[in-house]
């Protein structure tokens, strides 16, 4: 909160200068030490924020990973002119314990390409991949596992 709260007095300022920032300091300190001590927050609960914003970043960055590496995957597929591809629908179950957890898993599913979440079931996922080979491995997949981290870490 601190950084945003001198992030939000730097842009309403609209320019930078000494007198500025030292004033922005003084003030974000202030505003700080007032939600610490009347709005029970704390510097251990914002450290916690920022450890799982790192956190979700990272996640982001995955999720971009594996959408180029299944792009490259499906682009390759299309460009060898297999025989026929065979698609295939898995059911798998989850260890995530929160909706929220299951959606982003179901969504980072569809966002990569050649798979697609169907429907989600409680613990259980239904996913079309549009050939076996992309099926492999999905049940335990990376994105699980970072969303089981998230989960220990929110939880």
């Amino acid at each position: 909160m601190f950084l945003l709260f001198f992030f939000v007095w730097i842009v309403f300022n609209g320019k930078i200068t000494a007198e500025i920032v030292w004033l922005g300091l003084v003030v974000a300190t202030f505003v700080f030490w007032f939600i610490c001590k009347f709005m029970d927050f704390s510097i251990r609960k914002e450290k916690l924020v920022y450890k799982k914003l790192v956190s979700f970043g990272a996640y982001v960055c995955l999720l971009i990973k594996e959408i180029i590496s299944a792009n490259m995957t499906v682009f390759y597929m299309i460009l060898t002119e297999r025989e026929e591809m065979e698609p295939v629908i898995v059911t798998f179950h989850t260890n995530l314990k929160t909706e929220m957890a299951r959606v982003i898993l179901a969504n980072s599913i569809t966002l990569t390409p050649g798979t697609i979440a169907v429907a989600i079931e409680e613990d259980e996922l239904v996913v079309h991949c549009l050939d076996k080979s992309l099926a492999e491995g999905i049940e335990n997949s990376v994105f699980e596992q970072r969303l089981k981290e998230l989960e220990r870490m929110v939880g």
